[in-house]
């Protein structure tokens, strides 16, 4: 009977070693979040992933229930700004994790203390059809009264990419609250997210507009009759940052997802599946200017949390709610 105790144990501490799992909230697309798992489970033997996908919005809705329940069910996560993990770190709610890859990355990239670090760079600069006359160098060229009428753009009511671009371009001296009462005064649409505004300029509905990189050089690549500038005064980016929370139950396994994703091989995959890489002396994908030539526009997620409600009240007395 003491050998079979003894053996029992032993099989059962060695299966539970072996069951070492962490949970994933991600809102990635779903293709993305599925190469970036399996790719970290192949680097990372015996550790598994259970992954919930979602957009971000309806993932930290989520979360907060479960926060509120007194269950929160992530060891990490894996979304789409660092406004939203500002704010949860200035809460409590992540983990401080100096990841020994953060050394290969621009401070402006990652927390100071190592609440989040970004894992890619999507940009956003102009898009306009190529069947108008003049090309766009510059944001001021988009309030140029000779197109007014002909510009769209998505809503920072309504998406998180374009609620960090109003806060990067208001917070530069040279634009400022100044440029988007320019482009209200040039009758700018400001409607629903990036696809949407994509489609009115492919289509010439509004042959000029702002929004994400991939999207338009992309689609410039399967031959929609649209070309993408990075302006002059520089692009405004969100950065998919992972964090680890303050209640995870595999610290370590996180650790491990963290440092997989901020590795080279990591960032092989993010250029890979067609973005810019956040991290130093990366590549970027086909179609892309050479990261060097791409201008960063300064941006302080703390101060684009704190500025948030403000900034889409202004918004809306401009261009209206949607």
């Amino acid at each position: 009977m003491k050998s079979f105790v003894t053996s029992t144990a032993f099989a059962i501490l060695a299966s539970t070693a072996m069951a070492d799992t962490i949970t994933l909230y991600t809102s990635q697309p779903n293709a993305d979040a599925q190469r970036t798992v399996d790719a970290f489970m192949a680097a990372n033997p015996g550790t598994e992933v259970d992954w919930v996908r979602d957009g971000t919005t309806k993932l930290m809705a989520r979360l907060r229930a479960e926060i509120g329940a007194g269950n929160p069910q992530p060891d990490v996560l894996l979304i789409a700004d660092t406004v939203t993990l500002e704010g949860m770190a200035q809460e409590g709610l992540l983990t401080a994790y100096q990841s020994p890859e953060a050394g290969d990355y621009d401070a402006a990239l990652h927390s100071a203390e190592g609440y989040y670090h970004s894992t890619k760079l999507i940009t956003t600069g102009i898009v306009y059809n190529t069947g108008v006359d003049t090309a766009p160098s510059s944001w001021n060229d988009l309030s140029d009264a000779s197109i007014k009428g002909q510009i769209a753009m998505p809503s920072p009511l309504y998406s998180g990419a374009a609620l960090i671009h109003l806060a990067t371009l208001t917070g530069d001296e040279a634009l400022g609250w100044e440029y988007y009462e320019n482009l209200a005064a040039n009758d700018a649409r400001a409607q629903g997210g990036n696809g949407g505004t994509f489609k009115a300029v492919a289509s010439g509905e509004k042959p000029y507009g702002m929004v994400v990189d991939f999207l338009a050089i992309r689609n410039k690549a399967d031959g929609s009759p649209i070309d993408f500038v990075f302006p002059e005064e520089g692009v405004s980016y969100v950065t998919e940052p992972v964090a680890i929370m303050s209640s995870a139950k595999n610290v370590e396994g996180a650790e491990k997802f963290v440092d997989f994703l901020l590795s080279s091989e990591g960032q092989e995959l993010v250029l890979d599946m067609g973005y810019i890489p956040a991290r130093d002396g990366m590549g970027v994908p086909e179609g892309f200017p050479a990261r060097e030539d791409i201008k960063l526009m300064a941006f302080d997620p703390a101060e684009a949390l704190a500025n948030a409600e403000a900034n889409k009240g202004k918004f809306a007395e401009l261009f209206g709610a949607e």
